[in-house]
């Protein structure tokens, strides 16, 4: 028997063997050895471990000059207006509160806060809004928990982003009185059941007046929430995963790029604004917890901080910053996100490579099946979808154009010519989405009529336009879009009809009609033949 080294892969079946046992969604495959093909790669769906995401967030505090310190401010005490020790001086190191106090390790040392400015422009609203920031899709796994240092503000409302902060809904409403501040009833995440489990609500909890050194943390209830599916204890996560496979609100709800603090009104200690001591309203935050995992579709288990980004380690042939795409390469069919089912290795749904029969067989994700065509001694692809055509799927429909700004295996990447069916000759359209318009007709979709023409079903020529003709034989122009004929008189000019000048008989019938091109020309011969005054 010969010996030698190792071979890796067997080498690395070894490894795997050591390794603790997986648990749910942790590895992304494992080698599994059988004994007539010896080892090789299993897959699964897998997502990376939570942790800690204040890290890894951009920090934005709004309108500009609402956190003190510029200039430099005394604070009072909210339960003794007289013990107005703290000073913020945005100069000075050791008095300045910065937005970043939010999110620092403490340790043992003296606890550090951002702060606002104080009231003192009552009753004009004191408003703040805290936008974090990750650039990234981030998925919560416990609550958001944001601790306030001098009193939990009387409103606030707690906003996110699933697109980088172009567009924003609420995640829940706090007030000390939802009906009178939201006009909303007042809940919390008990009063919610598997069919409201992703209702928007307004909660009191947190805005009560309970003196702030006895309660100082304001919380989003993640885990309240799963518990819903999964039970109080949590005990049975595959229901909710489960619930999370065939939901894609719900794995959406508990998915965000950004958050935002709007904070709307200061804590007032239980009592009316006391107009005299504006000096001891204000907000002030020591610490925002937010646990989490990046958003990797169950294609990767581990994420990294790069180049200032957070990125999945994508697996199963997936690639981008959420593993949201198929490698180059690797699209014979299109991409999915990984499955939980089955509990609790899941699917990974991995990108598939072209077989090596159809080696060349590039679709860009918009067909799964590709054919031989014996006489061109060709692959091309079969039933393209998405309204792409072509021998790799590379090329639109025709009444589509190409969308400039997606990539080749975007399943957008055609869109709909949408041609003004009467002022267009046919439904296609140029490489710019601009239709092909008839006579009169104008506009990307031939939807205008140029000047001298109107609307009517189609573009027709203005005929009594003060640039064109006159109306005839007495003819009176109606709204600059057609004659009027007097008695015995037709046409589109009226200049049709059989009255005698002299017997004034206009009972003959009317001789043919000209068309209204040849009218034009013809009164524009007679015009242009007449001798100049």
């Amino acid at each position: 028997m010969r010996s030698g080294p190792m071979p890796m892969l067997q080498l690395a079946a070894l490894v795997y063997s050591l390794l603790p046992a997986r648990t749910q969604y942790d590895s992304c495959k494992s080698l599994v050895n059988t004994d007539d093909a010896g080892p090789s790669w299993e897959f699964y769906a897998c997502q990376p471990r939570p942790m800690s995401m204040k890290r890894y967030l951009k920090v934005k505090v709004e309108p500009a000059g609402v956190t003190c310190g510029d200039p430099p401010e005394r604070f009072c005490a909210l339960g003794n207006p007289y013990m107005c020790f703290n000073e913020c001086d945005a100069s000075n190191p050791d008095l300045a509160h910065p937005p970043k106090f939010m999110f620092d390790q403490e340790g043992n040392g003296p606890v550090t806060y951002w702060q606002s400015v104080t009231w003192s422009k009552y009753p004009e609203p004191l408003l703040a809004n805290i936008t974090l920031s990750w650039n990234k899709s981030i998925q919560l796994t416990e609550n958001i928990v944001i601790t306030f240092e001098a009193g939990r503000p009387t409103t606030m409302i707690l906003e996110k982003s699933l697109n980088y902060g172009r567009t924003w809904q609420p995640y829940q409403y706090y007030a000390e009185d939802c009906m009178e501040t939201f006009r909303m009833e007042a809940k919390n995440v008990r009063d919610l059941s598997p069919v409201t489990a992703l209702q928007i609500i307004c909660t009191e909890d947190y805005s009560k007046w309970v003196g702030f050194e006895n309660e100082k943390n304001l919380h989003f209830e993640v885990k309240e929430r799963f518990a819903i599916f999964a039970g109080s204890l949590l005990q049975n996560m595959e229901a909710l995963y489960k619930r999370m496979d065939i939901n894609k609100g719900l794995r959406e709800f508990f998915t965000l790029t950004d958050l935002r603090i709007r904070l709307m009104k200061p804590a007032t200690g239980g009592t009316f604004v006391q107009r005299k001591y504006l000096n001891k309203y204000f907000y002030s935050i020591s610490n925002v917890e937010i646990m989490g995992r990046c958003k990797c579709n169950m294609h990767a288990n581990s994420c990294h901080f790069k180049e200032g980004n957070l990125m999945c380690e994508c697996e199963h042939n997936t690639t981008g910053q959420d593993c949201g795409k198929c490698r180059k390469n690797y699209k014979a069919k299109s991409w999915r996100p990984g499955s939980y089912n089955p509990y609790p290795m899941g699917t990974a749904n991995s990108c598939v490579a072209a077989s090596s029969a159809y080696g060349n067989c590039e679709c860009y994700g918009h067909s799964n099946r590709c054919s031989y065509i014996d006489y061109l001694k060709i692959v091309t692809c079969v039933s393209c979808k998405h309204n792409t055509r072509g021998q790799h799927c590379q090329h639109c429909r025709l009444g589509y154009y190409r969308n400039a700004s997606a990539e080749l295996d975007d399943e957008n990447v055609c869109i709909e010519c949408n041609c003004n069916q009467l002022g267009s000759r046919h439904d296609r359209c140029n490489e710019t989405g601009y239709c092909e318009c008839k006579p009169g007709a104008m506009g990307p979709k031939c939807e205008d009529c140029k000047p001298g023409y109107y609307w009517r079903q189609g573009c027709f020529p203005n005929v009594c336009d003060d640039e064109l003709l006159m109306c005839q034989n007495g003819g009176t122009c109606h709204q600059k879009q057609r004659c009027v004929c007097p008695a015995g008189y037709t046409g589109v000019l009226c200049e049709g009809g059989s009255c005698d000048p002299e017997s004034g008989d206009c009972n003959a019938a009317a001789g043919p009609l000209l068309g209204p091109w040849a009218v034009v020309a013809s009164a524009l011969a007679v015009l242009l033949a007449a001798p100049c005054e």
